[in-house]
């Protein structure tokens, strides 16, 4: 069984030690020259809008799809805002390298502006891509394609992989996902690249700071300084935010699968890149409600926002394993949790943090063990009040629970919604479609088991009344049974 195949199966019902290579203080490398030329001055700075025509445009990944005959070779779906729909994969339309079995392209997506000029790029990750031959049996080596945006669409660029990290491909799994941030205050976004096989426990890639040639992080690495066993999958999930309010991103990375004597239990660890410095955080830390158990697979899902609209960034953490019923039986999915821990002038902190739960007073619904609630997670400002809203996936309920955000203290249980669908894994997957023109956000949900899309339309609502609902839900489009269509999903 491949590893993607794993991590759907673990959404479908839960959720998806060698040396360290440091970036050289002197060496530069910049992500500009595989830009495409020609569209300075013309892209419009709005966030996945990559045909500069100043929408969003949605990205809707199917790791599994066959691609010319190729049985799970993989492709996205790009959306514009035009109406206009494009499909990629490997080797269309001038991208390097060839759809090849299994290999998984669109494991991970992520999008921002790699190279400066204005347009947003895309990032798709396949993971499972071998780069010699195919190796039966073993996790893939990984690679990550990267798409520049123009006035004219989306052009393919270069292909990364963790040789280009100073490190030898072994089934690293490179590109498992994708986050982007601020990470060096230039006009460019950054990658943070999950290379969830890494060595021993995992690690991540970073690319494009200012300054420094691309480079990997583990757990081994001296600053970061923690214990790695090779079931940790310290990359899994990564997300990236400002949690102190200096104007540059630290980056999150979630190790679902770390624990040690609590197998699964999950941390995750924030990673000041500038300072070098890094704190961890699970159910066994200081004011983290909650306690570490096995398989509860803290660190899942992560989502990052302003949901107290104080300026600085806070963090969601999916924890879909968690056990609320004493009657459990061993290895049944969760019914699953989210912490929410808040950005302050210090950075994160779990002073005040909050653990929500459909056993949560006030939260509509009940928690039933393999709802899997938290296996994703998306914050966007949904009601149009000026800070953002919290959306959790809960696909064993086949359902969506939102929470508000306010400025009186952050999340709120008031007025929050269940937005069920059928009975499909309606939620497995999550991703926030923000609007420039200052209108609420909408919401894309996907069920990839059954691969389909929809999307959700935000609504004017001021204060605790979350802005999504069942009434303004619409099909956002389907793919081939089995192609995982809706697996990852942007913007």
């Amino acid at each position: 069984m491949s590893a993607l195949l794993a991590s759907a199966l673990l959404t479908s019902l839960l959720s998806p030690a060698g040396a360290v290579t440091s970036p050289p203080a002197n060496a530069v490398t910049s992500p500009s020259t595989d830009a495409v030329t020609g569209a300075a001055g013309e892209c419009s700075g709005v966030a996945s809008d990559f045909d500069a025509d100043g929408r969003p445009d949605t990205v809707v990944a199917a790791p599994y799809a066959t691609v010319g005959g190729v049985f799970r070779a993989g492709e996205v779906t790009v959306r514009y805002g035009t109406g206009r729909t494009e499909r990629l994969s490997q080797g269309s339309r001038g991208a390097p390298g060839a759809a090849e079995t299994g290999d998984s392209f669109g494991s991970a997506v992520a999008a921002g502006d790699f190279d400066g000029d204005g347009c947003a790029d895309l990032a798709v990750g396949a993971s499972e891509e071998f780069l010699d031959a195919r190796r039966p049996g073993e996790d893939g080596d990984g690679v990550v394609h990267l798409f520049h945006g123009s006035p004219r669409g989306l052009r393919p660029g270069k292909a990364l992989d963790v040789t280009g990290f100073g490190r030898r491909a072994a089934g690293d799994r490179f590109g498992a996902a994708l986050a982007v941030g601020q990470l060096d205050g230039d006009r460019a976004d950054e990658l943070v690249i999950g290379v969830p096989g890494l060595g021993v426990g995992g690690g991540i890639g970073v690319y494009g700071v200012k300054g420094h040639r691309p480079y990997t992080l583990t757990k081994e690495t001296p600053w970061i300084a923690q214990d790695a066993l090779s079931t940790d999958e310290f990359g899994a999930t990564v997300a990236a935010g400002d949690f102190d309010g200096d104007g540059r991103d630290e980056v999150a990375v979630g190790a679902p699968g770390d624990g040690g004597q609590r197998s699964g239990a999950g941390s995750v660890t924030i990673l000041d890149l500038a300072a070098r410095q890094a704190g961890a955080y699970t159910q066994e830390s200081p004011n983290v409600k909650g306690s570490a158990e096995k398989w509860d697979h803290f660190g899942a899902a992560l989502a990052v926002g302003d949901f107290d609209a104080d300026g600085r960034d806070d963090l969601a953490i999916g924890v879909p394993g968690e056990d609320l019923d004493a009657n459990v039986r061993a290895l049944d999915y969760g019914a699953g949790a989210v912490h929410v821990l808040y950005g302050s002038r210090r950075g994160l902190s779990a002073l005040g943090s909050e653990m929500w739960t459909q056993n949560t007073r006030g939260v509509v619904g009940r928690a039933r063990y393999a709802d899997r609630f938290g296996t994703a997670l998306a914050a966007g400002d949904f009601n149009g009040d000026g800070d953002d809203d919290l959306a959790i996936g809960v696909p064993g309920e086949s359902a969506v629970q939102v929470l508000a955000g306010t400025r009186s203290g952050g999340l709120t249980r008031h007025h929050n919604v269940l937005i069920p669908r059928g009975r499909d894994g309606f939620g497995a997957s999550l991703a926030p479609v923000r609007r420039a023109d200052g209108s609420p956000d909408d919401l894309l949900v996907g069920s990839p088991d059954h691969g389909t899309v929809v999307l959700i339309g935000g609504a004017v609502r001021k204060g605790s009344y979350p802005g999504l609902s069942a009434r303004r839900l619409r099909p956002h489009g389907s793919g081939p049974a089995g192609s995982l269509y809706g697996y990852a999903l942007l913007p």
